[in-house]
């Protein structure tokens, strides 16, 4: 029975990741993976789930420090894409571009990329499609490293499909 109530949820995690995803390209300096899905709600109601809500909806299992740290978003170009626990901070990107409701663009590493010392570029594009806002979470990083980075590519782009499920399932939540 537990392996039934396993395989129902494995099943269902699957079913609801993003309607699509793909690695765009993959070479040994850098890669580019692209997600995206359509949520009923629109440009603007995803915009402020996505900036006032990150810490509710990106995956504390990818985090610096889980359930004990806070992440924020300061929407301006020079902001902080930040996670804070109490002395220990984080900057996960920078601000570099926002057209509200539109597209959020940050710099850097995530994750273990910035310890690699790579950089990339992050951007959120948000589009209306009658009632529903089409959400494209795209992330490009390259840079100089002594490993293959065409194998990272899969890797972050699952990574990227459970942080926009996140962000799809945090909206839908509070959309009646």
């Amino acid at each position: 029975m537990r392996r039934i109530r396993a395989g129902v949820a494995v099943l269902a995690a699957i079913l609801a990741l993003p309607l699509h995803a793909e690695v765009k390209d993959a070479a040994p300096g850098g890669f580019t993976v692209e997600n995206s899905a359509v949520v009923q709600a629109s440009p603007e109601r995803v915009w402020a789930v996505m900036i006032d809500e990150v810490d509710q909806w990106w995956p504390k299992d990818h985090s610096w420090w889980g359930r004990a740290s806070r992440l924020s978003i300061d929407p301006r170009a020079g902001g902080c894409f930040c996670e804070t626990a109490g002395g220990q901070q984080a900057q996960h990107l920078q601000v570099v571009f926002v057209d509200p409701a539109r597209t959020l663009r940050m710099t850097g590493g995530l994750g273990p990329l910035q310890g690699m010392g790579l950089h990339g570029v992050a951007e959120w594009t948000l589009k209306a499609e009658g009632r529903n806002t089409r959400v494209t979470w795209r992330y490009r990083a390259g840079g100089y490293t002594p490993d293959d980075l065409s194998g990272f590519s899969a890797i972050v782009d699952k990574v990227q499909a459970q942080q926009l499920d996140g962000l799809v399932q945090r909206v839908k939540a509070g959309n009646p």
